[in-house]
């Protein structure tokens, strides 16, 4: 395979990149290839720090192969650099190429598409909180994104630390809360009846913390768009007829689904055995995200099957 020459700004800027990788104790370098360069003789000129190459070019993918460096294939779809960056970030924490708490020097072409001319410092713990705050916002909701960013943080934190050692599986349902406290039934004698509603604002820090202790009983915490807290322990019992979800998902998962499908409500599923959070709108997973320390991704789920009978409840 014909390979193009390292030109002189480029071995420029991969020293630039290696010096900058150095100082801040980068754990790579990323450089987005739009051709088929030596990445072999890349590698030497890092001396050591680690190059990962992300491309949506065959022949580029061919000679990052051909040469073992670590590879991530892009979608072939016009999309502009910081998307690109973004996915190449995101599939190479995927590939554990990458940890969510990693800082990262990018190479790529700014200005002319073929010409890598530009450089960029990425610590992905900020870059994923970003990515999560612009998907927030993408959701046909009429749920405030602070409320539903609050809920989700916190979802996050459950799925992440769990409680008292122990992993936790919890739900959420936020926004449309009178039709989905109808569409579901009490399953544990309700820990927030009686409470005045500013004693039951998500907003408040004693509410969270409670809010954890609460997430190892059974049944899903009910929120409302203004974030109060109307009840907890809830048995979801929205039919899940018709709905697809990904293999492997059990029934909290598919109540969630259920919930958002029947309601305008979202519901966020934290996994007990895994810790992600997925994000349902109308049936659908939107935003699945992993804790920070278990990867901290996020992306959509693919790969369906349809409902198993009678699980309609956490």
């Amino acid at each position: 395979m014909k390979r193009e020459e390292l030109t002189p700004q480029l071995r420029a800027l991969l020293q630039a990149g290696r010096r900058v990788a150095q100082d801040i104790e980068a754990e790579a370098l990323l450089v987005l290839a739009e051709l088929p360069y030596d990445f072999a003789e890349i590698r030497k000129e890092l001396r050591g720090i680690r190059l990962v190459i992300a491309s949506d070019k065959p022949d580029v993918q061919r000679a990052v192969t051909d040469d073992q460096v670590d590879l991530v294939p892009l979608l072939d779809e016009p999309q502009t650099r910081q998307v690109q960056i973004s996915q190449a970030l995101i599939e190479a924490i995927a590939d554990d190429l990458l940890k969510s708490g990693n800082r990262v020097v990018a190479l790529y072409a700014s200005y002319e598409r073929n010409n890598i001319d530009s450089l960029s410092v990425i610590n992905l713990a900020e870059h994923l909180a970003k990515l999560t705050a612009r998907d927030l916002r993408r959701l046909e909701t009429q749920v405030p994104l602070e409320t539903l960013r609050i809920v989700v943080d916190l979802a996050v934190e459950i799925g992440r630390e769990g409680r008292e050692g122990k992993a936790v599986g919890t739900l959420f349902v936020v926004g449309d809360h009178r039709k989905v406290l109808r569409m579901s039934h009490e399953g544990v004698h309700d820990p927030f009846r009686g409470y005045q509603q500013k004693e039951r604002l998500i907003r408040n820090p004693r509410v969270r913390e409670s809010i954890k202790e609460l997430a190892q009983i059974d049944g899903a915490f009910v929120i409302s768009a203004e974030g109060v807290v109307h009840a907890a322990g809830r048995i979801l019992d929205a039919p899940a007829d018709g709905l697809t979800l990904s293999s492997g998902l059990g029934s909290r998962h598919w109540a969630a689904a259920a919930i958002s499908k029947a309601t305008r409500g979202v519901a966020i599923a934290v996994s007990q055995s895994t810790g992600t959070v997925r994000i349902f709108q109308d049936g659908h997973v939107m935003l699945r995200i992993e804790p920070m320390d278990r990867g901290g991704m996020k992306w959509h789920d693919i790969g369906t099957e349809p409902p198993p009978p009678a699980e309609r409840t956490p």
